[in-house]
């Protein structure tokens, strides 16, 4: 994959959290309007995704303001019980305020956890999700890794996560918006120059379609699909946790 934008220094990945604390108030405002209320129809989608099995116990990490356990709870009847982890404190606290509005405290909780030190025990959980969080993490494989050792065994680890679309054109005309509109859109509403700056150099950045199937490869994940979202714009991932004995293979 070419990349035209640097990837970040790890200085300025390990500050990630704190950039999200700034923004937090303006955060969801920002992510509908800036993606035309796109993101809502993926979130939707990766609740589709979810293993087919009744009572699921799923965690979310990079959880943000709590879109996805939002969406899981909301979009899919078999979910039972959603954990959402963070570091960033005034998302998490955004997060409670809307799970409660929605009156779904007793089927998500919030907690305080690193992507790449999950605060789970191995094989604990029947489904792991990342939604544009894999691609800021210092660690990409080791938080691969973290999500494939709390799964159990047939567990689904799924990501979603923005990628570059290949369409003639459609990716020219995506690579425009993205570099030069968006962050002066993102920096005007927010007031963060810096969070839509980095917006950018992340996405560019990040190892998508087989290249990053290959990690979840790696990571000891089988069956690993990417499911291509509006275009190639975002990309769902999704592996398996082999049981015992079981060799690791793309579909």
């Amino acid at each position: 994959m070419k990349q035209s934008t640097p990837p970040l220094s790890e200085p300025e990945r390990q500050g990630v959290w704190q950039m999200f604390d700034r923004i937090a108030g303006r955060y969801d405002f920002l992510n509908h309007t800036l993606s035309m209320g796109i993101d809502l129809r993926w979130r939707r989608r990766l609740a589709e995704m979810l293993p087919p099995h009744p009572e699921l116990k799923v965690l979310d990490l990079a959880t943000g303001t709590a879109d996805v356990p939002l969406a899981f709870c909301q979009h899919n009847g078999d979910v039972a019980q959603v954990t959402g982890m963070d570091l960033a404190e005034q998302m998490l606290g955004q997060g409670r305020k809307k799970i409660s509005a929605a009156g779904l405290e007793q089927r998500i909780q919030l907690q305080t956890g690193d992507a790449m030190q999950v605060p789970a025990e191995d094989n604990s959980v029947d489904a792991v999700t990342i939604s544009f969080g894999i691609r800021n993490v210092p660690d990409l494989d080791q938080t691969l890794r973290e999500m494939q050792r709390v799964l159990k065994p047939g567990g689904y680890g799924l990501v979603l996560e923005f990628s570059t679309p290949e369409i003639p054109g459609f990716k020219q005309g995506y690579l425009l918006y993205l570099r030069h509109i968006l962050p002066q859109l993102g920096a005007l509403v927010s007031g963060d120059a810096y969070a839509y700056r980095y917006l950018n150099q992340t996405i560019e950045s990040f190892p998508y379609g087989q290249d990053f199937c290959d990690r979840m490869l790696a990571a000891g994940f089988s069956d690993v699909l990417a499911e291509e979202q509006t275009g190639g714009i975002a990309t769902i991932y999704r592996g398996i946790k082999p049981h015992q004995d079981s060799a690791p293979i793309a579909s």
